[in-house]
């Protein structure tokens, strides 16, 4: 499960970066897999304005944002924003994230799309500002509510301090640090408590990827999904992409991975195999199921249809014995 810090400050170890340290590192003291980046350090392009991704859905300035930061966007479960204000909003270099997350907001709601972690995802915001005026953080909630609302994450509220300006000024606060560290654990401990579940194939190209997507819309809520390969292809199947969309599920963004890599912050409790001959690693304790499912490699688009009914099949039989 990973928890996605966005430090949106341009100031390298200020008063936000402190913020979001104190409930990423919160996080991670718990369990959770975590990552934190400064905006500052991305190389981000503010958006053109050309409406392309509204008909595509794809952003097509190459920058650290794509696809970098969209395929993180939707990996992580938990994404938490930390900004100062200015102007009563947040900085430019966050705010040309926000407005490149239209593409995101596009694939949902032109093209009705949904990505599989789009029910389940939080999204939170830590905020500080210098002034005392009562609505100084009106702005940044209108903004942070629709930001994560496109990039498919519940908003679960903020915590917003006020006169706060100096370096070291969100430390001499008297609960800052302390709330922070109560809100992560607060949103991340019942995360924490599912079963994890690890689906494998050869390539981690369609089967498994198809089997983590149902089980994330069905069942994530309880359960941490996990997919891997022994061989993994260099982007996921294509056709598999197609008709998973006609279903309205969006497969954007995923990559395959090594079961290694899908098993390094996390070990499973059940291991699903897909039917081919993979030689997974051992991990002591977990329940090993085969799925007799066949290869889909080089096969037709309504090979892949049936392969998708019959995969969303077995993850509703498999959450139902769960």
């Amino acid at each position: 499960m990973l928890v996605l810090g966005i430090q949106g400050s341009p100031r390298k170890n200020g008063n936000t970066n402190l913020l979001l340290s104190s409930f990423i590192n919160e996080a991670k003291n718990l369990g959770a897999h975590t990552l934190s980046f400064n905006i500052n350090k991305k190389k981000i392009i503010p958006c053109d304005g050309g409406r392309n991704c509204e008909k595509s859905g794809k952003c097509f300035i190459s920058d650290d944002m794509n696809p970098e930061l969209y395929s993180l966007l939707w990996e992580a479960e938990v994404i938490v924003m930390a900004t100062p204000i200015f102007f009563y909003t947040v900085p430019a270099q966050l705010k040309s994230l926000i407005d490149r997350s239209q593409a995101l907001w596009s694939r949902k709601y032109m093209l009705k799309l949904d990505d599989p972690g789009r029910k389940w995802r939080h999204g939170f915001m830590l905020a500080q500002g210098a002034t005392k005026g009562k609505n100084l953080f009106t702005g940044i909630n209108l903004t942070a509510r629709y930001f994560f609302d496109a990039i498919g994450a519940n908003y679960d509220g903020s915590l917003e301090y006020l006169n706060i300006e100096d370096s070291g000024d969100i430390v001499k606060h008297p609960s800052a640090i302390m709330d922070a560290k109560e809100k992560a654990g607060e949103i991340i401990k019942p995360l924490l408590n599912r079963k994890k579940i690890l689906f494998v194939c050869r390539e981690n190209a369609c089967r498994s990827q198809i089997s983590a997507a149902f089980t994330q819309i069905h069942a994530g809520d309880k359960l941490i999904v996990m997919s891997g390969g022994n061989a993994p292809a260099n982007e996921i199947n294509i056709i598999m992409k197609d008709v998973m969309a006609e279903n309205g599920i969006d497969m954007a963004f995923r990559k395959p991975q090594s079961i290694d890599d899908a098993t390094l912050y996390s070990k499973p409790d059940i291991i699903i195999t897909m039917g081919c001959e993979v030689s997974c690693p051992v991990f002591p304790g977990a329940e090993l199921i085969q799925w007799d499912l066949p290869d889909p490699a080089g096969k037709p688009k309504e090979f892949m249809r049936n392969l998708r009914d019959k995969i969303e099949g077995k993850v509703k039989d498999l959450i139902m014995k769960l």
